[in-house]
């Protein structure tokens, strides 16, 4: 076994590689960015070194810098996590000739594989069924466009070098075929270095299972079953789970059989994926599924496998790049129970996904044990940049049966606790607790269909959660003067009393929210030991307390709740167990930026690069026509026209960065212009 390694990565992958490390007594080293200076990975790992500025492709993809850092440090090999520089062959190559191992596969198994059309091309002489499509070298629009006729519509793009998501287009017709290719060119290029794209035929209810393979230089190679990986959105995966529901013995067998043949078929080491799209149309059949690609690498989704078979794939890995032997056979390998995992990220639902960024100013996991595991690269307090991929954390969950996992899930969501940036929490709870999903009623359109259900709008706040966030004021304001007042010469100054007093009055206090578009104003009066709320409603007698972790305990009408709370300027985050609500206090003096930049204001919703531009001023434009093509954590995002009307001013030119909120393009109504 290596004495020490370098892991090539950060944040939830660099942490978890460094968990099994440290239980096999190898020691880390890790590499960050300015950016990552404080980061989770680099106060774990037994020493770190600063590699660049915050952009990956001045730190995390240098990979001449990170090989001397292995020289410097005398580490013996490198784990490239996921992402970055794992799926590189030519780093791979680098490593060899530098007699460092490289801790994945070999450079030449990572080239067959990482283009799809070379790759799919593979797995037909190995007798691995393929999707049906166009994985021609012809890149001419024309021709792809005639491919595209002919398969069929709907069709998928997808750039030959991807992954992710990224440089994918369902395209439903011909007239859309034109920009869908052109977009998925320009994401494949930006991504990967490569805007090649092949075409396939687009299953209308197809279900992602991929199988996990591992494989030593011995000869040996096995599967560790299947994810199903079905609930997507943006092409990205969302919830996985293992094994797959409902999936027959004999479909998991040939689809195992599969996934061996072709690991077998280009001299795989290491752990790898191979993923397949099943049609599920008819249900789930033995000879219904066809092969994607493969990833050789480890999958951010590999702990649910780990939670079924109860094996530590990155000890796996450590132990076959070191030169050991599998440490099991097919036959030693079996199924226990079923696992869960959802992908925490900081993002918005209902604004299209689109990456949030932001400091986490609570973040308070649900407790690990008993079958839940988190796995994160974040503390409570870090920043979410706009450098890097929005991950927060990862819940696992394992239980007996599917049903107990997903009652645990749901359960653990409940307990999450995230403040300070947008996440998809909420989303993920309502994914948990749909019934279509409990069903097991899977397809990669599941998200979609049931967007309204999943993305229902804001929360809005009941009586008793505006009473939480009123205690939270007054106790925050009242520590706030009894720790000013002990400094002072006379702490018991009746002038410093908070409870409002008056010689000739109640003592009282009005808090004004914005509820609905209604300004709602709540009248304290205090009483002995707590005070009164008169609410629209109903009246609350409330005795709260502030713990030294910042929860807040509270008794309403002798209702008893636990509960967070959180201010971010105006605004008043309320969690309780299984919601978290948002409430706008109205304070006079309180004067905001507003968030749309003004009537007409066309704003970018995130940091990025503009890398196109449709609008020019004077140009008569229809609500839904492209403005601009932002361009942020390496996707695309089109910016479009929110009303008719006619462009005042565009304020930018291609190539410009913006930043979050900026105005980037002024529409007038016409009848004002």
């Amino acid at each position: 076994m290596f004495k020490k390694i370098l892991i090539a990565n950060r944040g939830e992958i660099a942490c978890r590689v460094m968990a099994t490390a440290a239980k096999l007594g190898v020691r880390t080293v890790a590499v960050y960015s300015e950016a990552d200076a404080n980061a989770r990975h680099v106060q774990m790992a037994d020493e770190a070194v600063l590699i660049g500025p915050p952009e990956v492709s001045a730190s995390y993809l240098k990979a001449d810098t990170i090989l001397e850092v292995v020289r410097r440090t005398g580490a013996e090999a490198i784990h490239p996590g996921y992402g970055f520089l794992s799926e590189n062959a030519g780093f791979a190559e680098k490593c060899a000739k530098a007699g460092i191992v490289f801790i994945g596969p070999p450079a030449d198994a990572i080239r067959a594989m990482g283009l799809k059309d070379a790759a799919k091309a593979l797995m037909v002489k190995a007798g691995v069924p393929v999707v049906p499509g166009y994985h021609g070298e012809d890149q001419d629009p024309d021709l792809l466009a005639a491919e595209a006729e002919k398969i069929g519509y709907p069709v998928l793009i997808k750039a030959v070098a991807g992954g992710g998501g990224k440089g994918m287009r369902s395209v439903h017709s011909a007239k859309e075929f034109p920009a869908a290719l052109a977009s998925a060119q320009r994401e494949g290029q930006s991504a990967f270095g490569d805007a090649r794209v092949l075409i396939e035929k687009f299953l209308t209810k197809p279900r992602h299972i991929e199988i996990q393979v591992f494989a030593d230089t011995h000869g040996n190679a096995v599967h560790l079953f299947e994810r199903d990986c079905s609930l997507q959105r943006r092409h990205q995966k969302v919830i996985e789970e293992a094994p797959a529901p409902d999936m027959p013995v004999a479909m998991r067998e040939a689809m195992g059989a599969a996934a061996v043949a072709a690991a077998k078929a280009i001299g795989y080491v290491g752990a790898g994926t191979i993923e397949f799209i099943a049609d599920v149309s008819n249900g789930l059949k033995e000879d219904a599924f066809y092969f994607m690609e493969m990833n050789t690498r480890l999958q951010v989704e590999h702990p649910v496998t780990e939670m079924i078979t109860g094996q530590d794939l990155v000890e796996w890995q450590l132990r076959v790049a070191a030169g050991g032997e599998l440490p099991c056979t097919q036959e030693d390998l079996s199924i226990s129970g079923h696992a869960f995992e959802v992908r925490l990220y900081a993002e918005d639902p209902a604004n299209d996904f689109l990456p949030a960024t932001g400091q986490l100013l609570r973040l308070r996991p649900p407790r690990e044990a008993d079958g839940v595991r988190i796995d994160t690269g974040v503390r409570e307090g870090d920043t979410v940049t706009p450098f890097y991929d929005p991950m927060i954390a990862k819940l696992i969950v394992w239980d007996e049966t599917r049903d107990m996992a997903l009652q645990k899930l749901s359960a653990s969501l409940d307990d999450y606790q995230v403040a300070g940036v947008a996440t998809n929490l909420a989303f993920l709870g309502n994914i948990a607790g749909h019934p279509s999903f409990a069903a097991k009623d899977l397809d990669t359109g599941f998200i979609e269909r049931f967007k309204a259900d999943l993305v229902p709008g804001p929360l809005a706040p009941t009586e008793e959660e505006m009473a939480l966030a009123v205690a939270h004021l007054l106790l925050e304001r009242e520590k706030g003067h009894k720790a000013a007042r002990a400094a002072t010469n006379d702490p018991y100054s009746p002038w410093d009393d908070l409870t409002a007093w008056r010689p000739n009055d109640t003592g009282h206090d009005d808090f004004k929210f914005e509820v609905d578009g209604s300004e709602i104003t709540v009248h304290v009066v205090y009483e002995k030991g707590g005070f009164l709320l008169e609410l629209p409603e109903v009246p609350l007698h409330v005795h709260a307390e502030l713990a030294a972790d910042g929860s807040l305990h509270a008794d309403l009408n002798g209702h008893k709740i636990d509960a967070a709370v959180v201010t971010q300027g105006a605004k008043i985050i309320v969690m309780t167990t299984g919601r978290q609500v948002e409430i706008a206090r109205v304070v006079d003096d309180f004067d905001a930026d507003s968030a749309e930049g003004g009537a007409g204001a066309i704003t970018a919703p995130m940091p990025g690069k503009l890398i196109q531009i449709f609008a020019n001023a004077g140009t008569r434009v229809s609500k839904g026509d492209p403005l601009v093509v932002l361009e942020a954590m390496k996707m695309e995002h089109t910016l479009t026209a929110f009303k008719d009307g006619i462009i005042e001013d565009v304020f930018f030119e291609v190539g410009d960065q913006v930043d979050e909120g900026t105005v980037l393009v002024r529409l007038e109504s016409e009848e004002t212009a």
